[in-house]
């Protein structure tokens, strides 16, 4: 009866890893968005900054919204 307990406390300490684990996959940090779309919204400016992808060479730029502090990507 105590590996019953025992198995029971395990698992229920794995099946709360997996869920953490997924809840940070799906919605932890989204502030990154690799393609937001073509058109820049009112309120940004753009920066200095272009990333490029090592995998595939795309260059994106980066734009900033003053009031907000968030960040817009654009591809290149």
């Amino acid at each position: 009866m105590g590996w019953l307990i025992a198995a029971g406390f395990y698992g229920l300490q794995i099946l709360g890893v997996i869920v953490c684990i997924l809840l940070g996959y799906f919605i932890y940090d989204k502030r990154y968005k690799k393609n937001q779309g073509a058109k820049v919204p009112a309120g940004f400016i753009p920066t200095d900054e272009i990333n490029v992808d090592p995998v595939t060479g795309e260059k994106t730029k980066v734009y900033y919204n003053p009031e907000t502090g968030e960040r817009f990507y654009r591809k290149i």
